[in-house]
């Protein structure tokens, strides 16, 4: 007869999407969640996402609600341009293609539509949400949560998912660890369909399809979301915000200064920016020894272990990776006693990648932001080598279709990999052994 699960007291730090999927994953495992949120309230606030298939596949898991897939975009084309506009690199019905290879949907989405639907299922799996709940200290040996409101949340397992300025981490390192900057910054940019006059704009946004400019030290990326109704762009450049300053206002000429004599399209869809944009620098951190403490009971994921560039559109997409994964190795968990090897197991799948993905993320800036001379001008050349042909199997400069990379992104099946894993690891034979 099988072994019944052993319920768990699950207190997840943070609200953002990497806690809601965790929050998911583990109210389906069966154990008990609860969320603390510094913030006072769950705000729907951000700009695009572009979701890949190795995270889309996990919202169908999931079975998040229906109307979440309408208000997505899914790109008919994905084109590569040199700053100048001159066409590099394009493949035709990405969407069908993205379905085709990987049974999963590549869809462009407004943050707030994902979060909005992640939250809705987690609360309706029976989660629990304590907001303005900052994170003060954690005493280990319980473990517990004290929090500066003065309360104590004590369980069984604490998940670390309070993002880049992580309060979990500088608690388990025992010492402040500083985001570092990467040397860019982004100005995101949201534009609605009613406030394009340009007839042939409002036709390039209504029919979906994602575009990157790529120039010296510099680039873009342009795609529709919301069903055609509204166009995220992303100007990503070299960080010029003061040290210690991570957010700042930018201006409507600062940004038409920067790309002037950029490709028209993109320079016209500037012109309709009507109001200032901010600029956030882009952070990182020195890779962490271990993802999970000395007493096994707080266990790291997303942007707290692994921020990443925006560059591969996975810093989502592979924080809920780590949240499957969580979830489902604790789906199998049958005795407490067992939490400490499941940990570093959890460990072991993702460190490795997550760490991968970030160091692709680099390599991705550098063939984009290539300053013009030659290996700028051998980038172009590999580029239009395949202009209109099969890619074969090649390295290619761009990560989003090239045959050795995309899959590798695209292709994870964080589901699959907890099945492997568990058929192949002991510990979840007789969990009464350990």
């Amino acid at each position: 007869m099988a072994t019944q699960p052993e319920k768990l007291k699950i207190i997840i730090v943070g609200a953002g999407l990497s806690g809601l999927g965790t929050a998911i994953s583990c109210s389906l495992a069966g154990h008990e969640v609860v969320v603390l949120e510094a913030a006072p309230e769950i705000a729907e606030v951000g700009a695009g996402l572009q979701m890949t298939p190795n995270a889309t596949r996990l919202l169908q898991h999931w079975n998040v609600s229906k109307s979440f897939w309408a208000k997505g975009a899914e790109p008919t084309s994905l084109s590569v341009h040199r700053y100048t506009g001159e066409l590099l690199a394009h493949e035709e019905s990405y969407d069908l293609k993205m379905r085709q290879r990987y049974g999963a949907p590549f869809t462009d989405m407004h943050r707030a539509d994902l979060q909005i639907a992640l939250l809705d299922r987690a609360k309706e799996l029976g989660t629990q949400f304590f907001l303005g709940e900052k994170v003060e200290t954690i005493d280990f040996a319980k473990p517990s949560v004290k929090t500066s409101s003065g309360k104590t949340y004590t369980g069984d397992l604490i998940v670390a998912s309070d993002g880049l300025w992580s309060r979990c981490r500088e608690l388990m390192l025992g010492k402040k660890d500083e985001p570092l900057p990467t040397g860019d910054l982004a100005y995101r940019i949201v534009l609605s369909l009613d406030e394009i006059q340009d007839t042939d704009l409002r036709e390039w946004v209504a029919k979906p399809t994602v575009h990157f400019w790529i120039g010296p030290n510099t680039h873009a990326v342009g795609y529709s979301m919301r069903d055609g109704k509204m166009y995220n762009i992303v100007l990503l450049c070299p960080d010029t915000l003061p040290d210690g300053l991570a957010k700042q206002a930018g201006s409507v000429d600062e940004i038409r200064t920067l790309f002037k004599g950029w490709d028209p399209i993109l320079t016209r869809f500037l012109n309709h920016v009507k109001k200032g944009v901010d600029k956030w620098k882009l952070m990182h951190l020195e890779q962490m020894p271990h993802w999970v403490n000395d007493e096994s009971n707080l266990v790291f994921m997303g942007d707290a272990c692994h921020p990443m560039l925006p560059y591969l559109a996975q810093g989502a997409n592979s924080s809920l990776e780590d949240a499957a994964v969580l979830g489902g190795l604790l789906a199998k968990l049958t005795n407490k006693r067992q939490l400490p090897r499941v940990l570093r197991l959890y460990e072991r799948l993702r460190k490795e990648r997550g760490e991968a993905i970030v160091r692709e993320t680099f390599n991705q800036r550098r063939d984009f932001h290539r300053v013009d001379g030659p290996e700028q001008e051998a980038r172009d050349r590999q580029f239009k080598s395949k202009l209109g042909k099969d890619l074969g199997t090649d390295a290619f400069p761009s990560r989003w279709t090239c045959p050795q990379v995309q899959p590798w992104l695209y292709g994870y099946d964080a589901i699959k990999e907890v099945e492997d894993a568990v058929r192949k690891n002991p510990l979840f034979d007789d969990g009464t052994k350990l």
